[in-house]
C-alpha cells in the first residue's frame, strides 16, 4: 500500500462536472489499494472574485481579514469534492488548514509553513477514508487563518508529502506537463518527460505558472519527486526530480516570459557608498521583492538606479517606493509598465560557453532592444518591451532548437 498525495488546481474543480471528474480520478487511485490525501484549490476564479469583492470595500484591506475571506474558497471545494466521492460509495472527509493544524508563521497573505500535525490525517487514513485538505491555508501562533500566497496549494501538497513520507506527490491542473515554452505562443513546443529541480525552480520564478517556486524549493530540499499532469486526460506528464547528469544532455531546456513586471528608475541619487544598500534595505523592510537591478553612472556624482518588481507588489508598494526615493534625495522616479522579462533556462549552461551570447545575438538580429540583464548558473534573463515578449520567445525557442530537444525517459505515473 502506497500513500499518494494529489493536488488539484482551481480549473480542475471549476464546476460540478469537473469536481465529479476529480472524484473519479481519486477513487481510481484509492481502488488500487493506496491511501490517498487530496489537496484542493478554490473553484475556478473564486479567489479572484473574493479579491474583487474586497476591493469594492477598500484598496488597503487588513491582512488578517483578507485571509479570513480568502480561505473560504477552499472550504467550498473540499466539501463538494468529499460529497462527490461519498456519492460514489466511498468514505471521505474534508479538513481545513486549521483542522489539519498546518502551522505557519505570523505573516498574513504570504505565510510560510513551519510544521504540520499529522495525527488527524493518519487517524482518518487508518479508518479507510480519502482525506481531502484545503490548500493555500494554515493557522498562525494566534490560531488565526493565514494564506500562503498565489499558488500556495502546490506548497501545501509538497509539505504534506514531506510530512507524511508520501510515496508520490502528484500535481494536476489544466496542462499536460512542463513544456519547453508556452504552447500557446509556440505551437511546436515540446513537453518534457522530466526536468531537474533547479531548472523547474528557475522556470517557476521566471513566469511559468505550472508550479509555485516555494513548492519546488521544498521538494528539492527533501528530494520529493513531483509528477505534473492534466486532470482532464491520462496523457503522460512531467516528473520533477534530481537529475545529476542533465547538463550533459540539454544546454537550454526552456524559454519563458513574464509580463507582470514593472521597471522602476530612481533618478539622480548621490554616487556614494551605502546608497544602494539603503535603497534596497528599505524595500526589503516593506516586503518588496526586487528582481533585476542596474546602476547607471550619470554626471556630477549622481546615479540612476533601476530595478524591477512584480506588478502586484508595485501596486501595493508604490507609495513606499516614492517615499524612499525622496528620502534618498532623488528628484524623480520613472515608472515603466511596458516591459517583460524573457528568459532561457538550462542546466547545461554551466559547462557550455557562449549560450548568453547566442541569446543576445538572436534578439539583436531581430531588432529587440535589451534594457536589463540578469544571469545565474542556469538561466539568463533580459528585460525587453512587453509587446516584443511573444516574438522573443519564438525566436529563442527556434535559436536553441527546442522543438527538437531530447526529452529522454517517459514521465508517466502508472
Amino acid at each position: 500500500m502506497a500513500l499518494i498525495v494529489q493536488k488539484y488546481g482551481g480549473t480542475s474543480v471549476g464546476d460540478i462536472e469537473r469536481i465529479k471528474n476529480v472524484a473519479g480520478r481519486v477513487i481510481k487511485e484509492y481502488k488500487r489499494g493506496n491511501q490517498v490525501v487530496v489537496v484542493v484549490s478554490a473553484m475556478g476564479d473564486t479567489t479572484d472574485r473574493l479579491i474583487d469583492l474586497m476591493k469594492e470595500i477598500t484598496d488597503d484591506p487588513d491582512p488578517r481579514e483578507a485571509d479570513m475571506l480568502l480561505t473560504t474558497g477552499e472550504q467550498v471545494s473540499i466539501a463538494l469534492l468529499c460529497m462527490a466521492i461519498q456519492d460514489k460509495g466511498y468514505k471521505a472527509i474534508s479538513l481545513t488548514g486549521s483542522q489539519v493544524k498546518i502551522k505557519t508563521d505570523d505573516c498574513h497573505n504570504r505565510a510560510e509553513i513551519m510544521a504540520i500535525d499529522n495525527s488527524r490525517i493518519l487517524k482518518e487514513l487508518e479508518q479507510g477514508k480519502i482525506v481531502v485538505i484545503a490548500g493555500f491555508q494554515g493557522i498562525n501562533s494566534r490560531d488565526d487563518f493565514t494564506t500562503l500566497g498565489r499558488g500556495g496549494s502546490d506548497t501545501t501538497a509538497v509539505a504534506l508529502a514531506v510530512s507524511l513520507g508520501a510515496d508520490r506527490c502528484e500535481i494536476y491542473s489544466d496542462v499536460d506537463g512542463i513544456y519547453t515554452t508556452d504552447p500557446r505562443i509556440v505551437p511546436e513546443a515540446r513537453k518534457l518527460d522530466y526536468i531537474s529541480y533547479d531548472e523547474m525552480l528557475e522556470l517557476a520564478c521566471l513566469g511559468a505558472k505550472v508550479l509555485h517556486p516555494r513548492s519546488v524549493e521544498l521538494a528539492k530540499a527533501y528530494n520529493v519527486k513531483i509528477y505534473i499532469a492534466s486532470s482532464f486526460n491520462y496523457k503522460p506528464g512531467t516528473i520533477v526530480e534530481r537529475i545529476d547528469e542533465m547538463e550533459k544532455r540539454n544546454n537550454v531546456t526552456g524559454v519563458t516570459s513574464d509580463k507582470d513586471e514593472v521597471k522602476v528608475t530612481v533618478e539622480k541619487v548621490p554616487d556614494k557608498p551605502g546608497i544602494a544598500g539603503k535603497l534596497f534595505s528599505k524595500l526589503a523592510e516593506h516586503n518588496i521583492n526586487v528582481d533585476m537591478i542596474i546602476q547607471n553612472l550619470q554626471y556630477n556624482n549622481l546615479n540612476d538606479i533601476s530595478f524591477t518588481v512584480n506588478k502586484e507588489d508595485f501596486i501595493k508598494s508604490k507609495k513606499v517606493i516614492y517615499e524612499i526615493a525622496e528620502e534618498l534625495g532623488s528628484p524623480q522616479v520613472d515608472i515603466d509598465t511596458n516591459v517583460a522579462k524573457v528568459s532561457i533556462v538550462g542546466a547545461g549552461m554551466i559547462t557550455t560557453p557562449g549560450v548568453a551570447a547566442r541569446m543576445f545575438t538572436a534578439l539583436g538580429k531581430a531588432g529587440i532592444n535589451i534594457q536589463m540583464i540578469t544571469t545565474s548558473d542556469i538561466k539568463v534573463s533580459c528585460l525587453i518591451a512587453e509587446e516584443e515578449a511573444d516574438r522573443a520567445v519564438r525566436i529563442l525557442h527556434r535559436t536553441f532548437e527546442l522543438a527538437d530537444i531530447d526529452e529522454g525517459v517517459e514521465g508517466q505515473v502508472q
